[in-house]
């Protein structure tokens, strides 16, 4: 309005009294896009609940600033010199060519509205389709220079055994040239549980700028270099940011098996094990079942110790002062205290032999040699007996192979199940496969249930409800590019990349506000059919259509195009919005012109239809009547 020659305030008055209303719609409905996300519960409401008020609250603070601070600013600062130098020329020239070229396909596609019709309808076909082929995962894996490593010797291994296998484990793996250092224990692993053949091995990598591999492809660097070792199985993972569960295991995602009976769900998951192993896409498959630890059974002579005096209780808190370390007393000196340590010796723990020297005291103070009153024999059991959701339970852990997402064999997985296990066994995912599964349910859901509130919003603000549909008409176009783009990149359908096509339903839908407001109004004021109407507001709006397009594009490419720690998990963010920015950037201009033209139609000849006046022989029937 300045250019056209009215005064800054004038104009500042005129053209916030104009896009007033925009503003509202805009600002409102990028709002609601949050609130299904701010009050969803579980891990997904958790991790975002922080993201969905900081981002519903900046967007009211901004619409509040456009609609006061904007309009005063631009009232003192725009002048209009009427000079302008070559850079500004070329740029107008440019897009004013660029705005002619429009005008002549826009004219064109709002007058085969039937044809765009059918072009949304397939993009609608496409977006279902797309959704059905992408990559699912659920929490991606990122770079933070940290690999964890689990180790398992044979059942029965000493720890002085398990001690030099775990050292050349390490000395291994500090040899890789991505390697900073390498931290190696023997006798505790899977998460912190313990075990005498089990161990656990932290690398830390060195600086991404100093290395010449990522995490996964050290990862790989490492199962290659600690093969010949065939006397330890070494499980390496690239741990996720977030850990849902408390089942621990060797691989980063568990299957549990449950079942009443210990000896039916042993048998099972030792046959079900090799079976897992041979699911396409699934590596460093383990399962926590032990049963030939070696053990030695100590069988009591009830009648015989009841004769001389000995409970069970006596005989054993005698194996537990020999084999418990139990602490029985303190040192106190003069700079420091020592724990007395009451067991055998070294020597004596490892020999079975040594159970024939331990004596009982009976009654009457009387030392009974303990092979009087137990029969002891060597035996072979299992290490433990684990229990998931108060049932007795065997936890199968496995990683994904370089570029297999998790929902590429859970699918598989689960038909396995059905085949092979008996009808006694139930197999269930755990922890953040799990959890993966239950998002699979509720994210489509919780899109939904955005694209309803963006509707009622739309339809209290506009006071109609065909309008909120032309709006809207743009969320397919925008699914087709972001599902499309996640596609090509070879990236996931993760958490984060569908939290951008939450994103990506706010940002689409303000193309269609633009349009659809000003049509409206310039309908209204210069009582305009519908075609002209829209045409000169998608003319008159392509400007400020096209600034906040790319505005959002370059504001997000950044995420999508960075590398460095914890890039992983952003960049499908980016990537999505990116992506469903310019697609539906390209059919949007015309597409939603052409199915407002649609919904006029349908509601001018609904109208008609209500008001054309009964037949006179029916009134004077009814009047007789």
């Amino acid at each position: 309005y300045v250019e056209e020659g009215e005064k800054p305030l004038a104009a500042a008055f005129k053209g916030a009294s104009e896009i007033g209303f925009t503003i509202v719609s805009i600002s409102v409905s990028l709002v609601a896009v949050l609130i299904p996300l701010l009050l969803m519960g579980g891990i997904i409401g958790r991790l975002f609940r922080e993201f969905a008020l900081t981002v519903a609250i900046a967007i009211l603070i901004s619409g509040l600033v456009s609609l006061t601070l904007t309009p005063m600013l631009s009232s003192r600062f725009i002048k209009d010199s009427g000079r302008h130098g070559k850079l500004y020329e070329t740029l107008e020239n440019a897009f004013n060519w660029s705005r002619d070229w429009y005008g002549r396909t826009l004219t064109w596609s709002v007058d085969h509205w039937r044809t765009m019709l059918v072009v949304a309808g397939a993009t609608l076909v496409l977006t279902f389709y797309f959704f059905a082929v992408v990559p699912k995962g659920f929490i991606p894996t990122e770079d933070t220079g940290l690999i964890i490593g689990s180790t398992e010797a044979p059942e029965g291994i000493t720890f002085d055994q398990l001690k030099l296998l775990q050292e050349r484990l390490a000395r291994i793996v500090r040899k890789n040239p991505n390697v900073a250092a390498a931290i190696s224990s023997a006798g505790q692993g899977r998460g912190g549980t313990a075990g005498g053949n089990v161990g656990r091995l932290i690398v830390m990598l060195k600086p991404m700028g100093q290395r010449h591999a990522d995490a996964d492809q050290v990862i790989q660097q490492l199962r290659k270099a600690v093969a010949p070792v065939h006397d330890m199985q070494v499980y390496f993972q690239n741990p996720p940011a977030i850990r849902i569960g408390s089942i621990g295991g060797s691989g980063t995602y568990q299957y549990v098996l449950q079942g009443l009976d210990v000896n039916s769900l042993d048998q099972a998951a030792s046959k079900f094990l090799p079976e897992l192993a041979k699911v396409p896409g699934l590596q460093d498959v383990d399962s926590d079942l032990e049963l030939s630890n070696p053990q030695i059974n100590v069988n009591i002579l009830r009648d015989t110790a009841s004769t001389l005096g000995i409970t069970a209780a006596q005989i054993q808190q005698t194996l537990y002062d020999g084999y418990g370390g139990n602490q029985i007393s303190t040192i106190y000196g003069s700079t420091n205290e020592y724990y007395v340590i009451m067991q055998l010796a070294p020597q004596y723990q490892s020999d079975m032999s040594a159970l024939n020297a331990l004596y009982v005291r009976g009654s009457g103070d009387q030392l009974v040699p303990l092979r009087s009153v137990a029969n002891i024999t060597p035996g072979v059991g299992p290490l433990q007996v684990d229990h998931y959701e108060q049932l007795p339970s065997v936890t199968l852990s496995f990683n994904l192979a370089p570029g297999v997402s998790l929902g590429d064999v859970t699918g598989p997985i689960e038909r396995l199940a059905a085949a092979k296990l008996p009808a006694d066994i139930t197999g269930l995912f755990a922890g953040n496969a799990a959890t993966f599964q239950k998002s699979l349910v509720d994210l489509p859901i919780l899109l939904l249930i955005t694209i309803l509130v963006i509707y009622m919003v739309l339809a209290i603000l506009y006071e109609h409800f065909i309008h909120p549909i032309t709006i809207l008409t743009a969320l397919p176009l925008a699914m087709v590019g972001a599902l499309l783009t996640l596609i090509l990149f070879g990236q996931e359908l993760n958490i984060y990349s569908f939290v951008g096509l939450i994103m990506l339903v706010g940002l689409v839908k303000k193309n269609g506000i633009i349009m659809v407001d000003f049509a409206i109004q310039t309908k209204r004021e210069k009582n305009l059919n519908a075609r002209d109407a829209v045409i000169e507001a998608c003319l008159v709006r392509f400007r400020p259509i096209m600034m906040t397009t790319l505005a959002a594009i370059f504001g997000v490419l950044p995420i999508a195009v960075e590398h460095g720690m914890g890039a992983e998990s952003r960049r499908p963010l980016g990537i999505a919005v990116v992506g469903g920015l310019l697609f539906s950037q390209a059919l949007t201009l015309y597409v939603t012109p052409a199915f407002y033209v649609a919904m006029e139609h349908l509601t001018e000849r609904f109208n008609r239809r209500e008001h054309v006046p009964a037949p006179q022989g029916a009134d004077a029937a009814r009047g007789g009547e």
